[in-house]
């Protein structure tokens, strides 16, 4: 267990040092979205004056997501208006509300486009207190590194069957020794140390169904996300909710189980 454990390490290091390659690749040189033209985004057109740049075609979380795909579903709430009053440096929109432009800086150049030189925590700090974290089961302590648990890794190429989201989630969970804390056997089953139900990942929803005791893919809600068609910690876990990896929907009365498990 312990060379799983080793290699799990070395597959959750790989990935942030392959989502940090790209960042810097993607934005360190010119200015983010310079290739496109104005009217792609905004409606004033080719030439946009400052004072117009907030007047867009659709939602930003909209025009993010047509290239950045899933962005919205697996990233820190945005597209509402805050209860309290966010630092200066991080700007809502002309209607009020937190969108991805609070935190990046749209036509930025620096890595990540973000508006503050702080990371992790400390950068959730700028808008939320202690206690916000401290009504979490860990204290926070598991909460990605970023606003985003998007890594930029094709699944299965680190090896192995788990995909790279789950990864992202266990490269803090299995870390943990509270009752947050998982394991995964060598059989890719998901043990939980709170007691919760164990659960394989990182293979393929069965394409059988009816009979066989599953429902078709097709049918699933929304809600259950299975990246590239896998399941994934994220097809029954938020993570970016009040409370961190809160389940997708109630499994009161096993309901969240028979979604996907015709009994």
């Amino acid at each position: 267990m312990s060379n799983f454990n080793s290699r799990l390490a070395w597959f959750a290091a790989t990935i942030f040092l392959y989502a940090g390659t790209w960042l810097f690749a993607g934005f360190g040189s010119k200015p983010h979205l310079s290739d496109l033209t104005c009217s792609n985004c905004h409606l004033a057109g080719k030439e946009v004056a400052p004072g117009k740049a907030g007047r867009l075609i659709g939602s930003q979380e909209l025009l993010c997501g047509i290239c950045h795909k899933n962005v919205k579903r697996m990233s820190h709430p945005t597209g509402f208006a805050p209860k309290e009053k966010l630092p200066a440096e991080f700007p809502l929109d002309w209607k009020g509300d937190m969108t991805c432009s609070t935190c990046h800086e749209v036509h930025g150049t620096m890595p990540g486009l973000m508006r503050s030189a702080k990371r992790s925590r400390e950068f959730c700090l700028s808008c939320h207190d202690k206690q916000f974290f401290s009504g979490m089961k860990d204290r926070g302590a598991s909460l990605p590194q970023s606003g985003h648990a998007l890594p930029n890794v094709t699944p299965g190429s680190l090896g192995g069957g788990i995909d790279s989201l789950s990864l992202h989630c266990m490269g803090c969970h299995i870390a943990q020794n509270d009752a947050v804390g998982v394991r995964v056997d060598a059989k890719g089953i998901v043990r939980h140390r709170s007691g919760g139900a164990n659960h394989p990942i990182g293979i393929f929803y069965p394409a059988a169904f009816g009979n066989s005791g599953f429902r078709p893919k097709e049918a699933l809600p929304k809600a259950i996300w299975l990246p590239d068609g896998k399941l994934s910690c994220v097809s029954c876990h938020q993570p970016y909710k009040k409370i961190h990896g809160q389940l997708v929907m109630s499994n009161a009365g096993s309901t969240l189980c028979t979604q996907c498990h015709d009994l």
